[in-house]
């Protein structure tokens, strides 16, 4: 019996990933890892074993590692010690005798000289000690989700139409569903040790290309309005967002217009056995949900 581990059970990426698992595995193989156990009830409910575990507490990652053969290491979440948190789980799962890893760093072209701060540089030093550790690994490298490009819009779309700074590159966004259902795949089948899948969704769209994608759904004139970096840092302020978070978002807007994820690797779809949701699928998907 091949017990799989997911850490991060209670994060968007966790759960879905485990309900993925749950269609290809019985959940008496399946295993969700949780500071707070209590917070992933539901997960219990269907026969999912929660066990308790911090990234920051190495003692219990490697008491809920054992038994596991594998590990879906989930990121650490930006502006935390990120290196110190991938670093305790790499060295647990090989003192626990974990035989494969699964990471999912951010999609980063090669040789490019982009940088997301708090991601990019914490990313590379999981992947090198990933390497490093002797362990199967296989990275799944996730683009943009489709489910945060309300906030790389700067506001309410309909209202105020797309505000964001200046660009042309294009994003292949991709779904935290199908993201997960491919960590599913990667976790379920043999073959995929030692690789590195580049999972954009298809086909990539710039901000310009989703205003038109809002303005064909909804009827509605959408205007693309690109201006200055600190126009859109004070729409996001003035929605609520601390500078931090702002800063952040801005960071990814530039990575987006820089065009640092506008690849077609094709992996998500050979993963999925299909195509994966599209953009405008899912503003579409997104409008229908607004207006019941």
């Amino acid at each position: 019996m091949t017990k799989i581990l997911v850490t991060g059970a209670t994060g968007n990426i966790g759960r879905k990933t485990l309900q993925q698992l749950l269609k290809r595995k019985p959940a008496g193989d399946l295993i969700g890892l949780a500071r707070d156990p209590g917070k992933a009830a539901d997960l219990a409910a269907e026969g999912i074993e929660i066990r308790q575990g911090d990234y920051l507490d190495y003692t219990t990652l490697v008491r809920a590692f054992s038994g596991v053969e594998k590990v879906m290491l989930v990121s650490a979440t930006a502006f935390t010690d990120r290196d110190t948190q991938h670093d305790n789980v790499i060295k647990a799962a090989r003192e626990a005798g974990v035989r494969h890893i699964v990471f999912m760093p951010v999609i980063r072209k090669e040789d490019s000289d982009f940088i997301l701060p708090q991601v990019t540089e914490q990313d590379v030093f999981a992947v090198e000690r990933i390497k490093a550790s002797g362990l199967d690994y296989t990275f799944v490298c996730h683009p943009p989700f489709l489910e945060n490009i309300a906030l790389y819009l700067g506001g309410d779309i309909l209202e105020n139409g797309v505000h964001a700074p200046a660009g042309e590159g294009k994003a292949g966004f991709a779904s935290r569903d199908d993201l997960a259902e491919a960590h599913a795949v990667v976790l379920t089948q043999a073959g995929h040790e030692n690789k590195t899948y580049l999972l954009h969704g298809d086909p990539a769209v710039s901000l310009a290309d989703v205003a038109q994608i809002v303005s064909g759904i909804s009827g509605k004139p959408v205007p693309y309005v690109a201006g200055p970096d600190q126009d859109f840092i004070g729409r996001l302020r003035a929605a609520g967002l601390p500078a931090p978070a702002a800063d952040f978002i801005l960071a990814w807007v530039r990575g987006i217009n820089a065009g640092e994820w506008d690849g077609a690797s094709g992996d998500l779809e050979k993963l999925l056995g299909r195509k994966p949701v599209t953009a405008a699928q899912y503003l579409r998907a997104d409008d229908g949900q607004r207006q019941a």
